[in-house]
């Protein structure tokens, strides 16, 4: 008879094939897929987005605001009549009529990419800079500028961007805040009396 060991009975081990399925199946049954998280570099990448919107918005605003700003202060009102009109690309010329520089033609400046309404021979009333002429608005926009849209509207869609950063920065600080799946909060464990 062959020389058999004795092993004691708690010492037999499961085949290693056997052991990995029933940790798998036990790892499946107690343990369910979570949420995943916004990756950071989708937070980073919306974050950059709201900044280029900002940046946009600034860039339609201000050189708009500062021309009307300018005009409002040094302007010199002057009656002119339209003689050019083309809408491709857009622009208004004028020849003004009465002031220091009456008889100049001048192209109407764009007020947030805008140019005023009108009609070839139309007699307008336009404010421009004495010093440089190439800063003219018809008088209406300048008392009474109308809505600058490109910058109301890159405005709005920062914000929008930018609070959808924070509702994703949020959320994946919850996600991974939140207790692994199968851990017991540290509150609920029971102890023994000592």
């Amino acid at each position: 008879m062959a020389n058999k060991r004795n092993r004691p009975a708690d010492g037999y081990r499961l085949p290693l094939h056997v052991d990995k399925a029933r940790r798998a199946a036990a790892l499946a049954a107690g343990w369910r897929s979570g949420p995943k998280p916004p990756q950071r570099r989708l937070i980073l990448a919306m974050v950059g987005i709201s900044l280029l919107c900002f940046g946009m918005a600034t860039v339609f605003w201000l050189p708009s605001q500062s021309l009307v700003q300018d005009l409002r202060s040094r302007g010199i009102t002057s009656a002119a009549t339209v003689i050019d009109v083309d809408s491709k690309p857009k622009y208004v010329t004028v020849r003004l009529a009465s002031g220091p520089r009456a008889g100049d033609e001048v192209k109407l400046s764009e007020y947030a990419g805008m140019q005023p309404d009108a009609q070839v021979n139309e007699t307008l009333l336009v404010t421009y800079d004495p010093k440089q002429t190439s800063q003219i608005l018809s008088r209406g926009w300048v008392e009474d500028p109308p809505p600058n849209l490109p910058a109301y509207g890159t405005a709005a869609l920062a914000v929008l961007c930018l609070s959808l950063t924070a509702a994703a920065a949020i959320r994946r600080r919850r996600i991974l805040r939140a207790p692994g799946p199968g851990a017991q909060p540290a509150s609920s464990t029971k102890t023994d009396g000592l």
